[in-house]
């Protein structure tokens, strides 16, 4: 099975797709910003000044010298003691194995990840944002959600610093193992080597390339964090907010960290710089990729080689194509995400049960794959082809649970109901990549759709009626798109006669192809 690293540099844009037998398995992309302002990735850290609190909405917002004001909610915006946090994780702990018993079923004591530990709920009830947050207070904050759309950045005061095999929490004492290593002795030896390295009141977190690693790496890579938080922490008293103090790696460097493993065969790379930082950052910290990393000097453009580009423009497409003629109709709002199912071309070869099945099952691959590779979150809906057999059902639900294990967002999956629908989430941290790479369209207004020409020539006309009763003028003229004034003089409507007659006015019609196809104005 071969694995592969893809980056491209073209101007001022980085793309990155990490590749599993030619399937993008994870897509990262980075613009440099024309007006060279600071972008808030997420992991920086700054010292930001509350603009806002509001106790109706438990939030505030704080001014971290981005454009738009960072979120801030009141849980992640509590400072628990360290013995609130040990009532509430024993408290939270009991209630797992409560609903574990229920269940009938057991499930191991640490399968928490890194999004568990922030969104362990340490705040007393009594403690409201208004009780420890007030305007003007002067606070550290982590970018937790990059700006998405028209909101700004979500941040959280639970900072956290990702290195290649651990996290490092200073506030929050926890100790967890990433949920992707399975291995329940695996999991117990980490995590008995965390308890060693972190002391009292400090977390860590190991990630999934801490499998197999031994003490001594996972002690210098701690080490590593808690010297930028030292340094962090020194900047901060001297800083004016707002001010960012810590900065995450450079793109190149977390598409290394974040998406890339010991497993990967190749490293392809078209720029000469992007390669050098890559040999510079491997030899320091990753030495199991060293020899894996080449320059790719081809005509033939590096993403089009692997096939990467034609992907891309799927991944932007609202319909996307099953290779038995079926089809996925994915449309994205501001609300939720809907996937519709449907067979297409797809007509079987048995009975209807077995196609619908079939197309189910090609379909699930398929939606995990564009979820992963436009990056889509929130609340997602999937409309499967219905099924009559529950076992057919529990089929699908299976396969689709099974696809998802690939991606590293957190999601949240339902049974299939009844009506063949799926409810699920899918944790984002980023801009989808629609959003990224496409804007509205600025003829329809994003809506998708415009007024019939037919149904603006009527329009057209009652505005134009009511002009005419009020009009003294003996000429009145009309300006118009080029098809609705076609069609205004055209035999089937027979318009303009027949409200000369009426008013015994003289109607002057004028195309003009600026105009937008709803747009027309009357003058007497």
């Amino acid at each position: 099975m071969s694995k592969d690293l893809v980056i491209n540099q073209t101007l001022g844009e980085c793309r990155a797709a990490l590749l599993d037998n030619g399937e993008i398995v994870d897509y990262l992309m980075e613009r440099s910003k024309e007006d060279g302002g600071d972008h808030p990735c997420v992991g920086n850290i700054y010292k930001g000044r509350v603009l806002r609190v509001l106790p109706g909405m438990q939030s505030a917002f704080v001014d971290i010298g981005y454009e738009k004001a960072a979120f801030l909610y009141v849980d992640d915006a509590y400072m628990p003691t360290l013995e609130e946090q040990r009532q509430m994780q024993e408290k939270a702990q009991k209630i797992r194995e409560e609903e574990d018993k229920r269940k009938g079923k057991i499930i191991p004591d640490e399968l928490s990840t890194f999004s568990d530990a922030v969104d362990m709920r340490f705040r007393p009830d009594e403690a409201t944002i208004e009780s420890f947050l007030k305007e003007g207070d002067e606070i550290l904050v982590q970018v937790a959600k990059e700006p998405i759309s028209t909101k700004g950045p979500r941040v959280t005061r639970h900072i956290t610093l990702a290195g290649r095999h651990v996290v490092y929490m200073p506030y929050i004492e926890h100790t967890g193992v990433s949920r992707r290593i399975e291995d329940e002795d695996e999991r117990d030896r980490l995590k008995e080597i965390l308890e060693k390295i972190k002391p009292e009141g400090k977390g860590m977190i190991a990630r999934t390339v801490a499998e197999g690693q031994g003490q001594k790496t996972l002690k210098a890579d701690y080490d590593m964090l808690v010297k930028i938080w030292k340094e962090v922490q020194g900047k901060e008293s001297s800083a004016k907010s707002p001010a960012c103090l810590y900065k995450d790696l450079s793109f190149i460097q977390r598409v290394l960290r974040d998406i890339t493993d010991e497993d990967v065969s190749n490293i392809y790379v078209d720029d000469n710089e992007n390669f050098k930082e890559l040999e510079k950052f491997i030899g320091k910290y990753l030495p199991g990729l060293k020899g894996k990393v080449r320059i790719y000097e081809e005509d033939l453009p590096l993403f089009e080689k692997f096939g990467l580009d034609l992907e891309l423009e799927r991944a932007i497409s609202n319909k996307v194509y099953l290779r038995s003629g079926g089809s996925l109709n994915i449309d994205q709002t501001e609300a939720l995400v809907s996937v519709d199912v449907n067979t297409g071309k797809f007509v079987g070869r048995k009975t209807l049960e077995e196609t619908i099945l079939r197309t189910n099952l090609e379909a699930v691959k398929e939606i995990a794959y564009q979820l992963r590779l436009r990056n889509c979150g929130g609340l997602i809906i999937i409309d499967f082809i219905d099924m009559e057999k529950e076992e057919h059902r529990e089929m699908v639900y299976s396969n689709l649970l099974e696809a998802l294990k690939k991606d590293r967002a957190k999601t949240k999956v339902l049974p299939i109901s009844e009506l063949g629908l799926v409810e699920m989430t899918r944790k984002r941290t980023r801009d989808t990549l629609t959003r990224l790479m496409c804007e509205p369209c600025p003829y329809c207004e994003g809506t998708g759709q415009v007024k019939s020409t037919l149904t603006v020539c009527y329009e057209l006309v009652r505005e134009l009626t009511k002009v005419l009763k009020k009009s003294k003028s003996s000429r009145v003229s009309i300006f118009a798109h080029p098809e609705v004034t076609a069609r205004l003089c055209g035999d089937d409507l027979d318009l303009i006669e027949t409200l000369e007659e009426a008013f015994g006015k003289t109607l002057q019609i004028r195309s003009e192809n600026s105009y937008h196809i709803e747009q027309y104005e009357i003058f007497d």
